[in-house]
């Protein structure tokens, strides 16, 4: 894919590298091309001052170093300038090679390399003297996506009334979500950036992994179940603006206090944490539909969390945690004996009343937001993976937390209140309901440690590793539940807990 721009002013080259920047990761590279004079430099440095958090941050020209490095803002970067080296003999001595693997890599006269340092090269081509410029830019591996996605943007935010807004990194996650925080008229919104899912290979039966886990394709799911959990009462993000056929919305910014966040800086958590299970026992207590509307036209289907579904998530523990734990594939017989295992419990996860189950309803998706009444002090983001489900789901997901402790005491005490928040229906029976949390929490746990493992062999995500303890801790707890008999025996026989212990 090729883009052009015009750069009439040097604010438009700033303002480019700063639309770079907000698309730009770790392990690529942007190779500037362009004769003395076209901006090169210019374009680098507002890429680097971008990615550092500021404008004031000084950054020389590598001229004469050669290489310089920056360390200190949202990802590592390092700008190269190739001009003395003439025939480029002298470049293996750089250190390039090593700087590829960890840094973001801006290389000024990249005709010097003999040969490309990474396969996701983004070439910007420079043309012009002065103030008056233009780019063309070309990407290769994963900068052709964040091009594509850099010019649908460029479009949409127009149409949606934003075009002056000034844009900032917000955050990624472990998906194929991007977000940004717009600021218009002192005023702030979230730019939502979710292209279509790729469909992956066929695991079994023909369908990929998302189609069988009833992952979310594109973004008219999250468009279509916010609108439905806002038209309850709950905070969930407005819409403002969409292009479903680009992927792009510009939604409400519940705020910074993420619960995640809090709980890590040692913040009284009673409240907020007390406001999420009320919400959760609220939800649990009403009639769910199967389809709602999608803003804009159409129905988005709301799938049921069926053991299918499940299975394939406690499958990822053996394709990528066991690898992880002991380098090689899980037996046949260990495999065999698994699903054995989990055949006799699932079902017991099949409720005959379902309820909507966000998946990821966590510290990184609640917010506080104690300005608000009621139950919409507890804010909710990233729903779209929302199924029809078991109530106790959202609750595991919640008081065993994958990325922050929650004390056992403290889940346990939460656990009561929810459960005392429910008694008043006749048909709730907190026997069932604790041995569904228990059961569904390690089958939470399982699930995420075939995640975690998979983000860090296939994507390269090694921080995931260090929530991997906790995780474990969280299933030797639940598979003690008496009723999880036969499920603790496979664990204790194939994965005991001070075998797992030596992924830390």
């Amino acid at each position: 894919m090729t883009v052009f721009r015009e750069l009439p002013t040097a604010d438009a080259t700033e303002r480019l590298g700063h639309e770079i920047a907000l698309v730009a990761r770790p392990g690529t590279t942007i190779l500037l091309e362009g004769e003395l004079g076209a901006g090169k430099t210019t374009l680098a440095r507002a890429i680097i001052r971008s990615l550092s958090g500021g404008t004031n941050i000084e950054v020389p020209s590598p001229t004469f170093t050669l290489v310089q490095t920056y360390e200190g803002g949202r990802m590592p970067v390092a700008h190269a300038d190739l001009y003395r080296l003439g025939d480029g003999s002298d470049v293996g001595e750089l250190g390039l090679a090593d700087l590829a693997r960890t840094h973001l890599l801006l290389i000024e006269w990249p005709d010097r390399l003999a040969s490309p340092l990474t396969d996701d090269i983004l070439t910007v081509r420079l043309e012009g003297t002065g103030t008056v410029r233009s780019a063309q830019l070309r990407g290769a591996g994963s900068w052709k996506h964040a091009l594509d996605r850099l010019e649908a943007i460029s479009h949409f935010l127009p149409q949606a009334g934003f075009a002056t807004a000034e844009r900032s990194f917000f955050e990624g996650d472990a998906s194929f979500r991007r977000y940004e925080r717009l600021n218009r008229d002192g005023q702030s919104y979230v730019l939502m950036d979710m292209a279509a899912r790729p469909d992956g290979p066929p695991v079994k039966h023909g369908k990929p992994y998302s189609a069988i886990a009833h992952l979310a394709e594109d973004i008219r799911a999250v468009l279509a179940v916010n609108a439905y959990l806002e038209l309850l009462g709950y905070s969930a993000p407005h819409t403002y603006a969409y292009d479903t056929a680009r992927g792009l919305a510009v939604i409400e910014d519940l705020g910074s206090r993420v619960y995640g966040r809090m709980m890590l800086a040692g913040e009284d958590m009673s409240e907020p944490m007390a406001m999420a299970v009320l919400l959760l026992a609220d939800m649990a207590e009403r009639q769910w539909p199967n389809q709602v509307p999608i803003p804009g036209g159409g129905m988005h289907g709301v799938p049921p969390y069926d053991i299918e579904a499940l299975t394939i998530e406690t499958e990822l523990l053996l394709d990528w945690y066991w690898p992880f734990l002991t380098g090689r594939d899980a037996p046949r017989e260990v495999r065999e004996t698994f699903t054995e295992a989990w055949s006799e419990f699932l079902p017991l996860t099949q409720p005959e009343n379902r309820v909507w189950a966000l998946r990821d309803f966590h510290s990184p998706n609640l917010l506080w937001l104690p300005e608000r009444e009621g139950l919409r002090r507890a804010g909710l983001i990233d729903t779209q993976d929302c199924v029809l489900g078991h109530p106790a789901y959202d609750v595991a997901a919640m008081l065993r937390d994958a990325r922050v402790d929650v004390p056992f005491d403290v889940a346990e005490d939460l656990l009561d209140y929810y459960c005392a928040a429910r008694e008043q229906n006749p048909s709730f029976d907190s026997k069932e309901f604790s041995r569904a949390f228990a059961l569904l929490s390690v089958q939470r746990a399982t699930k995420i440690l075939g995640i975690f493992a998979r983000l860090s062999r296939r994507d390269g995500k090694h921080g995931y590793i260090r929530h991997m303890p906790r995780v474990s801790r969280y299933l030797e707890h639940d598979l003690a539940h008496p009723d999880l008999a036969r499920l603790r025996d496979w664990y204790d026989r194939h994965l005991p807990a001070n075998l797992r212990a030596s992924a830390a």
